[in-house]
């Protein structure tokens, strides 16, 4: 069976002031914060280098649309087109169409909480 999540791919929320947030995180909990948040790196079993990315987002973002939540999580997926056509089979609602950059692949759906999610083919080599 293929793999579908392999790993948190990030971790994004809603703030009144995301510039802000990014210096409270760094001053008192030691997060290397850039424009961006935080990206943490690790290891996966086969010992490959993989991210994670924490990001606060503006209150105001259209990025978590249709979703009306606070936050959104992206997930690491092992192969997003086989993925997609999985969850289309399946009866999940997918949110616009994939996009694919020198990073990785991305596409959106919705739980059934009505939660936006984020699905993340990475390229983690991209970001070294």
């Amino acid at each position: 069976m293929k793999k579908r999540v392999t790993g948190i791919g990030g971790i994004f929320f809603k703030s009144s002031n995301p510039d802000a947030s990014k210096e409270w995180y760094k001053k008192h909990l030691g997060l290397n914060t850039d424009q961006y948040g935080c990206t943490f790196w690790w290891k996966d079993q086969e010992g490959n280098e993989c991210s994670t990315q924490w990001s606060p987002f503006p209150k105001d973002t259209k990025y978590y649309n249709p979703s009306k939540k606070e936050f959104m999580v992206n997930y690491r997926v092992e192969n997003l087109e086989w993925l997609l056509s999985q969850l289309k089979a399946e009866g999940v609602t997918i949110v616009g169409d994939m996009e694919t950059y020198d990073y990785g692949k991305f596409a959106w759906i919705m739980d059934n909480d009505e939660n936006k999610i984020e699905l993340w083919e990475p390229i983690d080599k991209a970001f070294k």
